[in-house]
């Protein structure tokens, strides 16, 4: 089993910046790919971001591109998800998944192990 905790999220103003990371513990990270996912009230919880396990190829989703950015230190059994430029419609929970694939995945169903969540709220 795999254990994922969070961290780094709290309030930021709409531009401002956060910096999330997961830690994992139980297993290592090496050979899982990883994603951050993404969950408002009322809301289906959706990809932020995914990584292969060795950091060869990421996905983002629709409207994070070029803000977001996904990396990984298998050395560190750490994912960071570096998020700039937020906007309002960013806020949600936001958790950290991971799956025992070389594949990159990026559905909710796909993935095996969950945190527990950070939230993220960013103001107008």
């Amino acid at each position: 089993q795999v254990q994922l905790v969070e961290s780094g999220g709290g309030l930021v103003q709409a531009g401002g910046s956060l910096r999330l990371s997961c830690a994992a513990s139980g297993r290592t990270l090496s050979n899982y790919a990883m994603g951050w996912f993404r969950q408002a009230p009322g809301k289906e919880r959706e990809i932020v971001a995914a990584i292969t396990w060795n950091g060869d190829r990421t996905h983002y989703g629709d409207f994070v591109k070029g803000r977001f950015t996904i990396s990984r230190d298998n050395a560190k059994n750490t994912v960071a998800l570096q998020m700039n430029s937020l906007k309002p419609e960013d806020t949600a929970v936001y958790y950290c998944a991971a799956n025992r694939s070389y594949l990159l995945r990026v559905s909710r169903s796909q993935y095996d192990f969950w945190g527990q969540g950070t939230q993220v709220t960013v103001s107008s």
